[in-house]
């Protein structure tokens, strides 16, 4: 039976723990949520307000050009570029994940124009979903949107799939996709692959041009810790840079935005994929978390993230045994990212009751407890005493209070 002071141990050992000391966390809260929004840096709030009072105040529109505005989705993106294996010059960070993928979705069925038939997967994340039938009805439906289970997956590429089109780490079950795997096999027949990266950047790492991808999104608020609704990051690999076209054809995407030329000609780099003018405030919140995350060693990180879940998953197996949790994550460290999932009947009651207890995970219809684990700010002690609390929920029944059956906007 592993004890609290076996985890107090762990805790002394461990290589990453000073970087708890970088994070807002509030006093009595174990935070399990950094898989849907990340905790704030301790840093954020001082640069945000530099940028407000001091770029913003004084620099007024001088501050576009005096303190690198203009430059900030490529430089962020860079930056992000190390943590996703990809080269200086091809990330950058604009809009939302959800508009993200309309780009390169829409670019990859043009790379593509013979085929017809996009491959995902059913429990895709829905946003993902939505904007390839969103693309497909502007389309005029000539185009195919093939959904499949895990499992079928790899059978169903085949000579008439233009575009695979995955979420790399399940946001439901934690479950990781082989992403070399599945872009060799769709390559092989043809098929672009479509990574997105919500669920994995900044959890662990990851190798896009090891991999041999073509495309990535993915969002700045989880585990990069850009704050709420932070802006979003797309990759296109180098080799596709001088034939990736995106529809949203905006001025910052122009080759000479301040030329105010009326016919639009596309950037030759990756600002082609910019709309309108970056956010700046959210961005600056962004840089904060991406340059936090730069700091740590990422196999390290990885290590740690399967160490905490791995707790999890054993101290739920001993403490909580006979109380109908049923775990959907898988046990494979290869196939596992940094989140642990269980069913239940009752998860949203007991999820509720959890965080009212001062454990904040998540739930997702229509039976699942989200535990995620950012190791730079979970401890091994948290997992421990979030079990704990769980196990007395489960016990008392503090779920069937009334107050934790209603159902907020949010869950």
């Amino acid at each position: 039976m592993i004890s609290r002071y076996d985890c107090q141990q762990l805790d002394a050992a461990d290589p990453l723990a000073h970087f708890r000391d970088e994070f807002v966390l509030p006093e009595g809260v174990i935070y399990l949520d950094g898989n849907s929004l990340g905790a704030l840096p301790k840093r954020t709030a001082q640069r945000v307000a530099q940028a407000v009072q001091e770029e913003w105040g004084s620099g007024l529109i001088r501050s576009w050009n005096s303190a690198g505005w203009m430059d900030a989705p490529q430089r962020i993106g860079d930056k992000i570029a190390q943590l996703v294996g990809a080269n200086a010059g091809e990330v950058i960070v604009a809009d939302s994940t959800s508009v993200n993928l309309y780009k390169v979705l829409s670019a990859a069925l043009h790379i593509n124009k013979t085929k017809k038939v996009i491959v995902s997967e059913q429990d895709n994340f829905p946003t993902d979903l939505y904007m390839a039938q969103g693309l497909i009805a502007q389309l005029g439906h000539t185009h195919q949107l093939k959904l499949q289970t895990q499992t079928q997956l790899l059978n169903a590429i085949n000579d008439d799939t233009a575009v695979v089109m995955l979420t790399h780490i399940n946001y439901r079950t934690g479950r990781m996709h082989d992403m070399r795997a599945i872009t060799q096999k769709a390559h092989a027949h043809g098929a672009l692959v479509i990574w997105d990266l919500a669920h994995s950047a900044g959890a662990l790492p990851v190798e896009l041009n090891a991999a041999n991808a073509d495309f990535a999104i993915g969002c700045g608020y989880k585990y990069l810790n850009g704050g709420p609704g932070a802006p979003a990051f797309l990759f296109v690999a180098h080799r596709h840079l001088a034939v990736f076209t995106q529809p949203l054809s905006g001025w910052m995407g122009h080759a000479q935005p301040f030329a105010f030329d009326w016919r639009f000609e596309p950037a030759l780099d990756m600002t082609k994929a910019l709309v309108g003018s970056p956010p700046i405030l959210s961005m600056t919140a962004l840089e904060c978390g991406i340059d936090l995350w730069l700091e740590a060693d990422m196999q390290a990180v990885r290590r740690k993230s399967l160490a905490l879940s791995d707790l999890f998953m054993d101290l739920v197996a001993q403490r909580c045994a006979g109380f109908d949790l049923e775990l959907v994550t898988p046990c494979s460290h290869d196939e596992r990212g940094s989140q642990v999932s269980f069913t239940h009947a009752q998860g949203y009651a007991i999820m509720q009751a959890l965080i009212a207890e001062g454990v904040i995970g998540d739930f997702r219809a229509p039976d699942i407890l989200r535990f995620g684990f950012t190791p730079l700010y979970v401890r091994f002690v948290d997992v421990w005493d979030a079990v704990d609390r769980l196990r007395y929920i489960l016990q008392t029944q503090a779920w069937q209070n009334s107050a934790f059956q209603k159902r907020s906007k949010v869950t």
